[in-house]
């Protein structure tokens, strides 16, 4: 009976995990992860205060935009720090690693479990790289200097890229929806979007097309 009592003095579960801070220079790529979180039971906290004791998750289209985006917090407050990147180099992972990242994960495979292992290991203060960061590293695998960028100039946001590899994993809109925490309405004008941006026919034409030039 006491510990139930002293929950609901602090507001905190008793079986409540790590405070988890999200941080991004976009808007929509935040909201992706913070959805993403809630749905492998971790609420992201928006409290003023950091602590040593919270996993900071640094959200960019690449990893020098992600630790910019959490710059002020850097160094010195003692969170854990998780990077979530679109694209990933070997210069991008040494700046995480000097910023004190303790773990970084691709947003390709940055599903709501893997995310949730991730700010796990962070906050034990374990490294973690997943197979596909490794390999990507081990390999010297050349990435481009803009993951929504064609030939053409066009450039497709962080959610039109979410939702092509969402569509690349068989989702249909009402799940799209549901992972990215918006309405079926707000996928259907962002599929429209981006399949007149690369001037595609049909949604399996998009995948295609996006699997083909790299940009999932």
């Amino acid at each position: 009976m006491a510990a139930p009592a002293a929950a609901a003095v602090t507001g905190a579960s008793p079986a409540s995990g790590p405070r988890v801070r999200v941080r991004s220079s976009d808007a929509a790529a935040r909201a992706v992860v913070e959805a993403k979180l809630i749905i492998a039971g971790l609420r992201p906290a928006h409290a003023p205060d950091p602590s040593p004791q919270d996993v900071l998750v640094a959200v960019g289209d690449t990893v020098e935009g992600a630790i910019e985006a959490c710059r002020p917090a850097l160094p010195g407050s003692g969170e854990q720090l998780l990077v979530v990147a679109g694209v990933l180099s070997r210069n991008g992972a040494l700046q995480a690693l000097r910023a004190g990242a303790r773990a970084m994960l691709l947003s390709a495979e940055a599903t709501p479990d893997r995310l949730a292992a991730a700010v796990h290991s962070a906050h034990r203060g374990e490294g973690r790289l997943s197979h596909l960061v490794l390999a990507r590293l081990l390999n010297g695998s050349p990435e481009p200097a803009d993951p929504g960028r064609r030939p053409g100039g066009s450039t497709l946001t962080y959610r039109q890229i979410e939702v092509l590899r969402l569509m690349a994993d068989g989702h249909g809109n009402e799940a799209i929806a549901r992972t990215l925490g918006c309405s079926k309405h707000t996928v259907k004008n962002v599929i429209y979007e981006l399949m007149g941006q690369l001037q595609v026919r049909n949604r399996a034409h998009a995948v295609a097309h996006a699997v083909r030039t790299g940009l999932i």
